[in-house]
């Protein structure tokens, strides 16, 4: 495992939480102007752009579920997919850290530090059912784009916009966190660790999914 892709996957998973949870906060203190579309936008973008300046180096997963999903259809040994996924949850963590230094607590308390949560009316057995479609999305799009020997050179864009798709459908819904580590830092920071196992097993098993069917069908 060589460290610049761990370094890679770390300041891309930053990226990823400290800008979506930021764009989150700046939503609360615009009284909502920034909207469910800036928010997407956000999250949508920085993948698009950090995937791409990634991708290179390590591949540009920037989530857990990318990672092991790949893992399971073989695209990643083990011992990479461990650093993998470790780089990427202390990112998580790390980002909100930053942005606690940053944004106003008062701020940050209204918005549950950004932490994906169940929409009103939305059992837990449909939220994990969401994750693990929205995440089967993206996993799909990245497999298709990203690692698929004949993907075009322009991965990064389109997986951005699946995450940014997958948001306009799901942000109301679960958060549409489709990344454990996009969950995870915001959760264990002030947000609350309540339905942890679905941000965690409905993307897991969305990307394993996802990774699986390409490689053993479309591949």
């Amino acid at each position: 495992m060589k460290s610049k892709a761990l370094i890679a996957e770390f300041i891309g998973t930053f990226a990823l939480v400290f800008i979506g949870v930021g764009a989150v906060a700046a939503d609360a203190m615009t009284n909502g102007n920034l909207g469910l579309v800036g928010v997407a936008m956000a999250h949508g973008l920085t993948i698009a752009v950090m995937v791409s300046a990634t991708a290179a180096v390590s591949g540009g997963h920037l989530n857990p579920a990318v990672t092991i999903g790949l893992w399971s259809a073989k695209k990643i040994n083990g011992r990479n997919t461990l650093g993998y996924v470790i780089a990427q949850l202390l990112a998580g963590i790390v980002a909100v850290f930053a942005l606690k230094l940053i944004i106003p607590a008062s701020v940050l308390e209204t918005i549950a530090m950004g932490a994906p949560t169940l929409g009103p009316g939305i059992t837990p057995i449909a939220g994990l059912g969401t994750e693990l479609i929205l995440t089967f999305f993206l996993v799909f799009v990245v497999y298709g784009t990203a690692v698929h020997h004949e993907a075009p050179k322009v991965g990064g864009l389109f997986i951005g916009l699946t995450v940014a798709l997958d948001i306009l459908m799901g942000g109301p819904l679960t958060g549409a966190a489709m990344n454990p580590a996009r969950h995870l830092g915001p959760a264990l920071l002030g947000g609350g660790l309540h339905d942890f196992w679905i941000y965690w097993l409905g993307p897991l098993v969305g990307g394993i999914l996802a990774a699986r069917v390409y490689r053993d069908f479309l591949e």
